[in-house]
């Protein structure tokens, strides 16, 4: 009910809204909105070689072997998170300037999907479509002069999304931001059989400040150098644009749609919600993450209660799910019986 259809409010004492605050019961029984493990998915940096490597921007957070990120993804299966995200930090031996260890069948993801598979009963993959982490330059797309090239750059985005699904991954998710991937990934997917695969298209991606320990985290912020992403993610001053992204995207075949960052976007995800009812989601980037567990690691936060809040608040502008990597504390929590912290 918008503000200028409320009806005249009677005033105190025959309304006092804190008579449903005062106990526990009470405000579980009048919640608007809910978190639950169900409302998560565990974006995970997986590397070459044994054991982890933590990541120092984003306190708590490593780079697992594949070992590890199967162990992960066993635990994630036996708290009930639906899914995990995988990301790559790609030996900088491989990189080239025309990202091919993206479409290399045996390449670290690949390996790692594949790994996650055998070792684990029902838990949905993500997959992350896009050049970075794979290129000598940094950039999502193919660079020449300056300038990043939309259709080649979409041609070999298919073959990197075709040997995921060969993997066994379930869910590709284009975020490079190139015109029109998503039809054509979902024309190659559909060629080869892949009919049930979906795609999580990142529709509204925008050219973010806030993605800078994402990078470090896959030792791709090096390669970008002095170099931006704006010539193909959003401005952040741009809503209108944002649903005319999801849109397309939408046209071109996306099950699922996201917008990124998330808490600085919320009004975003409300809005794409609202004018297309199809499952949306946002990622919690990186940036978010690290400005409250390192305020939380100094004890200026409480992690649990600014995570809840943080996660709650995607609820509440209408999102389906978050890409958050507080997703396992959250879960374990939940599955523990603690209630809203």
């Amino acid at each position: 009910m918008t503000e200028s259809h409320l009806p005249p409010l009677p005033s105190v004492p025959a309304l006092r809204p804190r008579r449903l605050r005062d106990r526990d019961w009470t405000r579980r029984l009048v919640a608007e909105n809910r978190l639950g493990i169900d409302d998560l998915i565990w974006p995970i940096f997986v590397h070459d070689g044994s054991g982890s490597a933590p990541i120092p921007s984003m306190p708590g957070v490593e780079r697992l072997s594949i070992d590890a990120a199967v162990a992960a993804a066993r635990e994630a299966e036996q708290l009930g998170i639906p899914a995990i995200a995988l990301f790559p930090a790609t030996d900088p031996g491989l990189k080239t300037a025309d990202g091919r260890e993206a479409t290399n069948p045996d390449n670290l993801i690949c390996r790692t999907v594949r790994a996650i598979k055998a070792g684990t009963g029902n838990i949905g993959i993500l997959c992350d479509v896009a050049l970075d982490p794979y290129t000598s330059h940094g950039h999502d797309g193919l660079l020449q002069d300056d300038e990043i090239l939309n259709d080649e750059s979409v041609a070999v985005l298919v073959e990197q999304a075709l040997v995921q699904a060969r993997a066994g991954c379930d869910i590709i998710a284009p975020s490079d931001m190139m015109d029109g991937r998503v039809a054509a990934i979902r024309e190659a997917l559909e060629a080869e059989g892949f009919r049930n695969v979906k795609i999580m298209a990142y529709a509204a991606k925008y050219a973010s400040a806030f993605y800078g320990p994402f990078r470090d985290a896959v030792g791709s912020s090096g390669n970008l150098g002095g170099g931006d992403k704006r010539t193909y993610q959003m401005n952040p001053g741009n809503g209108d644009e944002a649903l005319r992204e999801v849109a397309l995207d939408i046209a071109e075949g996306a099950d699922m749609v996201m917008v990124k960052p998330g808490m600085p976007y919320l009004d975003i995800c409300w809005r794409v919600k609202q004018a297309f009812g199809l499952p949306t989601f946002a990622y919690q980037v990186s940036g978010e993450y690290a400005m409250l567990a390192g305020a939380a690691e100094r004890g200026w936060l409480d992690r649990t209660r600014v995570a809840w809040e943080s996660l709650l608040a995607f609820k509440r502008a209408g999102c389906d799910g978050v890409l958050t990597y507080f997703a396992r504390d959250i879960a374990r929590m939940i599955a523990e019986g603690k209630r809203q912290p």
